[in-house]
């Protein structure tokens, strides 16, 4: 007998242990196909702990993912225009899912959202780390009639958005780590991955999408330093309302960004600019260049001064680290 997985964990309390024959009676099933399910959860990183005798219990309380939930959230003008939304227990990745929905014509500000990622990744080809229940993890579709040109800064204006949403749910100190990161004191909380499609003299499409750590088991290893809104919000925000808050400052940026371009930005994004006046390292086609770090430019590529010259670096070709 199979479980959904999703009726396993809310079938799970914080407070206190279920037995696994409550949950097989629950759940209509055997005791084994529930520790069957209870094993293949943990493993994927869901706060489920074994109690001796008692049963299994929540580390901290589970809130699925929940379509109905989000756009409840939302004010109705932009539950109108927010009614393609697909929530996904387990895929390879939603911006590659919905790269796949919009080759094939899916609607302007539709948005994939995924409990769990078997190849989620972020910017150069690295692996996005996302334990169950630990993130909040979906992708937008945005369709341009212009071409690609006119995407130019749009990494830069989501970061702005997110970091929006992320103080209206309570977390301060945010910085923006050029091009695609969010940061806490150094520590990454959420990053952008900007993918582009279509025709470069247009009409073009670019998937956004955003990774965000909300609560991040003890020793899991995500490649860099990191921190979650568990640890910087004095009271965690519901996931359902995280998605919610990111949602609406993000199409509200993307009109805005559609009729006025990044300029729109520029002041917001230099208030968080996290590299502005630092010594970085760039890595670049041509090599390896330290230089100090002097905002962005129009566009919203990178300026850095390497002695008396000044450059300036795409995000396509240019990765960027304190010195």
């Amino acid at each position: 007998m199979s479980i959904d997985p999703a009726a396993l964990l809310c079938a799970l309390r914080a407070d206190r242990a279920v037995s696994g024959s409550d949950l097989a009676a629950r759940l209509g099933v055997t005791r084994a196909a529930v520790w069957k399910q209870i094993r293949g959860l943990r493993a994927s990183g869901a706060p489920v702990q074994a109690v001796a005798g008692r049963g299994y219990k929540l580390a901290w309380p589970f809130e699925a993912l929940d379509a109905h939930a989000i756009r409840a959230k939302l004010d109705p003008a932009l539950r109108k225009r927010l009614r393609n939304m697909a929530v996904h227990w387990r895929i390879d990745s939603t911006n590659t899912q919905l790269l796949r929905n919009a080759a094939a014509g899916a609607p302007v500000l539709s948005i994939c959202l995924a409990e769990m990622q078997s190849a989620g990744r972020g910017r150069r080809g690295r692996a996005w780390i996302s334990p169950l229940g630990a993130n909040v993890c979906f992708s937008l579709l945005q369709r341009c009639a212009g071409g690609m040109g006119t995407l130019s800064g749009l990494s830069l204006v989501a970061g702005v958005a997110l970091a929006q949403a992320l103080e209206d749910c309570g977390a301060t100190g945010i910085g923006l780590k050029w091009p695609n990161d969010v940061i806490v004191d150094g520590r990454k909380l959420a990053g952008i991955l900007v993918e582009a499609g279509g025709e470069f003299l247009g009409p073009c499409f670019a998937v956004i999408g955003i990774g965000i750590n909300l609560r991040l088991p003890d020793g899991v290893d995500t490649g860099q330093p990191a921190t979650d809104l568990a640890r910087i919000c004095a009271e965690l925000p519901s996931r359902n309302f995280v998605v919610a808050r990111v949602a609406a400052r993000l199409v509200e940026a993307l009109d805005c960004f559609e009729t006025d371009g990044f300029g729109a930005f520029a002041q917001a994004y230099a208030a968080r600019d996290a590299l502005v006046g630092r010594p970085v390292r760039v890595h670049a086609a041509q090599g390896v260049r330290d230089g100090i770090a002097d905002g962005v430019d129009a566009r919203g590529a990178l300026r850095v001064r390497h002695g008396a010259t000044l450059a300036t670096y795409d995000s396509a070709d240019v990765s960027v680290r304190a010195a």
